[in-house]
């Protein structure tokens, strides 16, 4: 099958406890208590990204790097990119600016720490960054951040403004903004970055979509997608509302083969490589 060239793999590096859904079910005073999966999880997509001679960016929690630090080396040992998923998952739209400036730059420095390299990269949780929060744009430049992939433009109940730009855009604070890919349908952004949408729907309805937007758009394409989503054996989350938990378990046993089919059908580099040099 012939593979096509200017796409971003992305992986947001969190564990199953740290996901905005369940934030009300967990306190973070417990994460220490329950079952870590995420190093586990992240050395197979490594292993799987290596057998498919595919780089990533991973857009890494300042908390997965404090607890697993061998395995964010290993990251970058094997040429991906890394980059910043803030610090313990706390959505910047629900942070002041004095914390959101202190979340990311203990991210960015236990990040760097543990990596020996520059993090210019970050996204943040949930894409929570919109039209309540521009200001974060500005701190993102005092620390040195040269990008940004925490817009969705499209409607949703957790995060989007389906009106702001659906490409790479430089904003006028400096720094380069690499929203998740849409397609227009009907008259409205739909979705095909990956997460929850590409578990849900059959992989060949996903790649239909993906095919469109790389026949019809000049733009690269970018996936996102979480190392909890190919471990149907996490454990479960008591008390989380049935919404949250059909989004969050949905498919999880047929992610990994989505996923090696994605690797299959295209090449796959990181963001720098494939939007800020390509």
């Amino acid at each position: 099958m012939s593979k096509r060239t200017h796409q971003a793999m992305t992986v947001d590096v969190e564990d199953y406890f740290h996901v905005s859904a369940f934030e009300q079910n967990i306190s973070r005073a417990d994460w220490q208590k329950l079952p870590l999966r995420v190093e586990h999880n992240t050395y197979r997509l490594l292993e799987l990204f290596e057998q498919h001679n595919a780089k990533a960016t991973f857009f890494t929690l300042g908390w997965v790097a404090e607890h697993c630090p061998q395995l964010i080396r290993d990251i970058v040992g094997q040429g991906h990119e890394l980059a910043s998923h803030g610090y313990d998952h706390q959505r910047a739209i629900a942070m002041t600016r004095e914390q959101f400036t202190q979340d990311v730059t203990k991210s960015k420095s236990l990040l760097e720490q543990a990596s020996g390299q520059a993090v210019l990269g970050y996204r943040a949780p949930s894409f929570s960054i919109g039209e309540q929060n521009v200001w974060a744009y500005e701190v993102l430049v005092e620390l040195g951040f040269e990008y940004s992939s925490s817009t969705y433009p499209i409607e949703h109940d957790l995060y989007g403004v389906p009106h702001w730009p659906r490409f790479k855009f430089k904003r006028d604070e400096g720094i380069i903004e690499i929203p998740v890919p849409t397609i227009r349908k009907n008259g409205s952004n739909i979705g095909i970055g990956g997460g929850g949408y590409f578990r849900l729907y059959p992989y060949s309805f996903s790649k239909r979509r993906i095919d469109k937007y790389l026949s019809q758009e000049s733009a690269p394409y970018s996936f996102y997608f979480h190392p909890w989503e190919i471990d149907p054996e996490q454990p479960r989350i008591n008390g989380a509302s049935l919404r949250s938990k059909v989004r969050h378990y949905i498919n999880l046993s047929r992610m990994e083969g989505k996923v090696v089919k994605l690797l299959n059908d295209y090449q796959w580099s990181t963001m720098r490589a494939v939007y800020l040099e390509g």
